[in-house]
């Protein structure tokens, strides 16, 4: 079957619009629960969205969440147009952050969110090319409680 047919939503994110941080996440847990996946599988995709939404509108000018559905996982693709990671092993060591004080004054940019994707993820893929953004790809096996 042709990846288009398993894609459940595209959600488009702003970034610096942090009044909207959690709305995506919040609708892809909805989406999920009304399909009867399971409450372990919708926690680790719900936080998995959550830090990829956060991460998007922390440090990119916009991106997207794709939400894939498949017979045996779900499948969360963010991508965003912004600066890059120069170096993704760092990033990716938990307490690491880029943010600002004016994100960390809001409660963000703790450092953990690239670490509890990864945590949460079966499958983890992380590209990003500086100065022209980030992919990160993130699977959750139905089947992995």
């Amino acid at each position: 079957m042709p990846r288009d047919e398993h894609l459940e939503g595209i959600y488009y994110i702003q970034g610096r619009d942090f009044v909207d941080a959690g709305v995506v996440s919040s609708e892809i847990k909805k989406r999920l629960k009304d399909k009867g996946i399971t409450e372990d599988v919708i926690r680790k995709v719900a936080v998995i969205t959550f830090e990829a939404e956060v991460n998007i509108i922390s440090y990119a000018d916009q991106g997207t969440i794709q939400l894939f559905i498949e017979p045996d996982a779900i499948t969360v693709e963010a991508t965003d147009i912004g600066p890059g990671i120069d170096d993704i092993e760092l990033a990716l060591q938990e307490g690491y952050s880029t943010a600002d004080d004016s994100i960390r004054e809001m409660g963000f940019g703790a450092g953990m969110g690239l670490a509890n994707i990864k945590k949460f993820s079966d499958v983890f893929e992380l590209t990003s090319e500086p100065g022209n953004g980030t992919c990160l790809k993130s699977v959750v096996r139905l089947d992995s409680e």
